[in-house]
């Protein structure tokens, strides 16, 4: 069915989107930032699975290193698939920081729109020419770009922005039948911002309808569904995936 690419899909949300669109017939390339041994451990996970998987390097923060990533993907796709052609890329890779708005420091502020705005914009232009004809492109966004969350005004500022960037991208890249949609997580059980304890978990499920957290395969299915013909006719949309949270 083709081949996608992940970024941060050493864990959490984007490891299960790996493993759920491997499951669905994708080749996967995933990417990590820092631990090498978590993104190859995925690698494995779908290699036993009998699907193939890469695992690269890459600091979304980083657009300076795009151009060479698009070559080190374009690499992949010929020693691993036989292929030239992306199916599609899913814009996950991120981080949380608590803070209240006075506290901010002008470094967090820019470490997180590069990684949440500035990197995927950047990294979707780099990877344009290789995304083939019908392919698919999910952003990952958040709930807390629509319930306030005092702590994460930063986060949710630019996750909003992605979302706004998922219908320009739908809009402009139509005409070559590629679909671009966005998913936001409620609250999920990852490690994302240092993960979550009892008390908080026990706060975010009693104002969740279904009276739980998520799990990131949860998620995963989703993701996995909007790159396949099962999402063919779902386009420029935001998707919140959270069990229905605040109501």
């Amino acid at each position: 069915m083709g081949i996608i690419v992940i970024t941060g899909g050493s864990r959490g949300i984007g490891a299960s989107t790996a493993l759920a669109s491997a499951r669905r017939g994708l080749g996967i390339i995933l990417t990590y930032h820092r631990d090498a041994d978590a993104a190859q451990d995925v690698v494995r996970r779908i290699g036993d699975a009998g699907g193939k998987a890469v695992a690269l390097q890459l600091d979304v923060a980083d657009t300076g290193a795009f151009a060479a990533f698009r070559a080190a993907v374009e690499r992949a796709l010929r020693a691993t698939w036989g292929e030239r052609r992306l199916a599609g890329l899913v814009n996950n890779a991120g981080y949380g920081l608590y803070n209240p708005i006075e506290t901010v420091t002008e470094a967090q502020f820019d470490g997180l729109m590069n990684v949440h705005l500035k990197g995927p914009f950047f990294l979707t232009q780099a990877l344009l020419p290789l995304l083939g004809e019908g392919a698919a492109i999910v952003n990952l966004t958040s709930a807390t770009t629509r319930v306030a969350t005092p702590g994460v005004a930063p986060y949710a500022t630019f996750k909003g922005g992605l979302e706004v960037l998922t219908r320009y991208m739908a809009k402009e890249f139509g005409a070559r039948g590629i679909r671009v949609n966005s998913v936001s997580p409620g609250p999920i059980r990852t490690g994302l911002g240092g993960g979550l304890n009892a008390e908080f978990e026990a706060l975010l499920a009693s104002q969740t309808a279904l009276g739980r957290v998520g799990e990131p395969d949860e998620v995963a299915r989703v993701i996995a569904a909007l790159l396949t013909d099962d999402g063919r006719w779902i386009n420029g949309q935001d998707i919140e995936v959270a069990g229905g949270y605040v109501i």
